[in-house]
């Protein structure tokens, strides 16, 4: 039945790296960084022009800027990739590129906004991950960032995700009915891997049961 996992998370959760070894598990393919890779491959722009767009408005001033230049003598002057490149470009490739990922199937897709564009995919399986403040500076700790820097990303990137959603989406962040499980990473990846798996297998058995016809992939 599940094909494809979206991850969700807050920022500091330790997702990707659960993502990234759940995916090792299962034998499938890891969308993260690779995401970043395709979308700037499919664009023509660097991954960094990918990376300042992603699951973030384009700033106020851009957004003005960009207003006042469709109508001007500006909008006829040749623009380079990158400079062309903005998060609403990222976001129509991102419906495609989901849209193929989804089709070949055994995918563990992390944020990029995964569960809202294969929200109506009935072989996919969304996870929220979640933890305390303190978990969250720890993980950060652990992956080099100073305390300060730790505690300013935890105050600051859920903000931007929050404000991404709803402009993109017209949906509150987490939207709760989306996932089919949140969870608390200060549980330990081990634990969180073992839920997600059961959760998954106690869910295509009850879809079995009802339809006796479906066979599970798990």
């Amino acid at each position: 039945m599940f094909r494809i996992i979206t991850f969700e998370r807050e920022f500091g959760s330790g997702a990707g790296a659960i993502a990234a070894q759940l995916a090792d598990r299962l034998g499938w393919k890891l969308w993260d960084y690779a995401l970043t890779e395709e979308v700037a491959k499919t664009a023509n722009v660097d991954c960094s022009a990918v990376e300042r767009c992603e699951e973030r408005l384009d700033s106020r001033l851009y957004r003005l800027a960009k207003v006042f230049w469709r109508g001007s003598y500006e909008a006829s002057a040749p623009l380079s990739n990158a400079q062309a490149f903005d998060t609403d470009h990222m976001v129509s490739m991102m419906q495609q590129i989901m849209e193929k990922i989804a089709q070949e199937g055994k995918a563990v897709i992390v944020g990029r906004g995964a569960p809202y564009f294969l929200r109506d995919r009935r072989d996919t399986f969304h996870v929220f991950t979640y933890a305390p403040r303190a978990e969250k500076i720890r993980r950060l700790r652990e992956l080099g960032k100073s305390q300060s820097e730790a505690e300013e990303l935890v105050e600051t990137v859920d903000r931007e995700r929050i404000a991404y959603v709803k402009h993109y989406f017209d949906a509150d962040w987490p939207s709760r009915a989306l996932y089919d499980l949140m969870i608390n990473t200060a549980m330990g990846d081990e634990n969180v891997i073992a839920t997600i798996l059961n959760t998954m297998r106690l869910m295509e058995e009850k879809s079995q049961a009802r339809n006796p016809q479906i066979r599970g992939v798990l």
